[in-house]
């Protein structure tokens, strides 16, 4: 296996295994919280949406769990959001309160959009095979080797050249979570992406034969570039829909772990 390979494995191993026990706080006298996104209906480019700028605490909502403030733990139980632990040790019988699939793969996304150095739009993927597995996480970023200060990360001014801005340098979220892909083929392969993905990046993902595409915010849906990017998913009878969910998964405290 190469290093490349067994990188893009265990990334997708960590933070799976961080969302699985972020949300294995949930017990049976807990109750998933609904967390409707602010728009429902297609974004334009001035509509709010759900907010794609991860990594802020307008985005965190999107991933917050609430629990119900009277459920207490028993007696003998570890303190409330301890990681590794339920609230009801006398239990015997399995957990319902589980992350959904889609809740799941969304939440990678989100987590891996964490590590983009954008100022200004952090955006996170995760592409995953027919039997569920992650075979594919990126978030947007300058390609390997170009330092992160050695380009511009501005959106630029009126009037200037676009080599002062980002956009002709960065890689987006899409592109990475391809290149990265742990597998010989993404055919049939489902991605998960917190942002509509753009004309460019539509073109590998059917080149890719990925066959659905699953995105939190439609933003810029008004755009020339999403525009082409639907005609062409459409054409390539690539599935796309917006993501919903009822859940809220609580930012995980990495100092919260169980000693023992």
């Amino acid at each position: 296996m190469s290093a490349r390979v067994a990188s893009a494995l265990a990334a997708a191993a960590a933070a799976g295994a961080l969302l699985y026990l972020s949300a294995k706080y949930l017990s049976r006298r807990r109750r998933l919280s609904i967390a409707k996104s602010e728009a429902t209906s297609p974004a334009s480019s001035s509509d709010s949406g759900p907010p794609e700028e991860l990594g802020t605490d307008k985005c965190v909502k999107c991933i917050d769990v609430l629990f119900d403030d009277d459920a207490q733990a028993d007696a003998g139980s570890a303190p409330a959001g301890m990681i590794g632990w339920t609230r009801d040790n006398n239990r015997s019988t399995k957990r319902e309160a589980v992350l959904p699939w889609d809740d799941y793969f969304m939440a990678v996304a989100v987590l891996s959009s964490y590590r983009s150095k954008d100022p200004n739009r952090q955006v996170g993927a995760c592409i995953v095979n027919p039997t569920k597995r992650i075979v594919g996480i990126g978030y947007n970023g300058f390609p390997v080797g170009c330092g992160d200060d050695a380009l511009p990360w501005g959106r630029g001014t009126p009037g200037g050249s676009s080599l002062d801005t980002k956009y002709p340098y960065v890689c987006h979220a899409e592109m990475n979570a391809i290149m990265n892909k742990n597998c010989e083929s993404l055919d049939g392969c489902k991605m998960y992406v917190t942002l509509f993905p753009c004309n460019e990046c539509a073109k590998l993902i059917i080149q890719s034969r990925v066959t659905e595409v699953v995105y939190c915010s439609d933003r810029y849906h008004a755009t020339e570039s999403m525009t082409a990017s639907r005609r062409m998913l459409s054409l390539a009878n690539v599935k796309t829909r917006r993501f919903s969910s009822t859940n809220r998964i609580n930012a995980i405290d990495f100092n919260n772990v169980d000693p023992a």
